[in-house]
């Protein structure tokens, strides 16, 4: 089939371009506002793009507040920071509660039953729970047109200054163990994917 999104021509119930990125990391993000109160959300559009600096960038739509952005949008351009935690098969119906869109005086980790504590770096808070943050400091904003201004989108870039790894999931030779944290990724529609010992495997780079 061959169709041309913006003249959402493919014929099918739903559209299938959130099928075809696949899978895409989650980025659960904690921020907090000038009032103390605690966000947290989760990103589909999210994704590291550089080393050196390390730096990762999520992107979110129009928010239902009266300035049109999201939460975490307003939290990290106005505090200049933010925390990415990771998001795992065990932590997958907290990280699922915490996307339901509730006023901006509502502490989601708390509405999560989730547990927030301090980071080292910056004032937004980590999730306990789960066994990798991302500390944070804001570096700017891009703003991606929409054909409408419902479907804008706001990409925010952040450089990774500060790192926790939980030690149960590092390997005696010193690695990262990902199948054993049990990290989900994002598909399409109301799908997610998860890694573990039987999805995982390894090839070397040729040359």
């Amino acid at each position: 089939m061959f169709y041309e999104p913006k003249k959402k021509n493919h014929g099918l119930p739903k559209n299938p371009f959130n099928s075809l990125i696949i899978p895409r990391p989650i980025g659960w993000i904690s921020s907090r506002d000038e009032q103390g109160i605690h966000n947290l959300a989760p990103y589909s559009f999210f994704n590291a793009v550089s080393y050196s600096p390390p730096t990762v960038m999520f992107s979110g739509g129009v928010g239902s507040a009266a300035d049109g952005m999201k939460d975490s949008v307003r939290n990290i351009e106005t505090t200049g920071e933010f925390v990415c935690n990771l998001a795992t098969w065990d932590t997958r119906e907290k990280m699922n509660k915490s996307s339901q869109t509730v006023s901006a005086d509502v502490d989601e980790i708390t509405l999560s039953e989730l547990t927030a504590i301090s980071s080292e770096l910056v004032g937004a808070p980590r999730i306990q729970e789960a066994p990798v943050h991302l500390e944070c400091r804001y570096l700017k904003s891009v703003d991606i047109p929409g054909w409408t201004e419902a479907d804008a989108y706001r990409v925010i870039f952040g450089e990774v200054i500060g790192i926790h790894i939980d030690d149960d999931f590092i390997t005696d030779e010193g690695l990262v163990d990902v199948a054993k944290m049990l990290v989900i990724g994002r598909l399409g529609y109301n799908d997610y994917a998860r890694v573990d010992s039987d999805s995982l495997f390894t090839m070397n780079r040729p040359g």
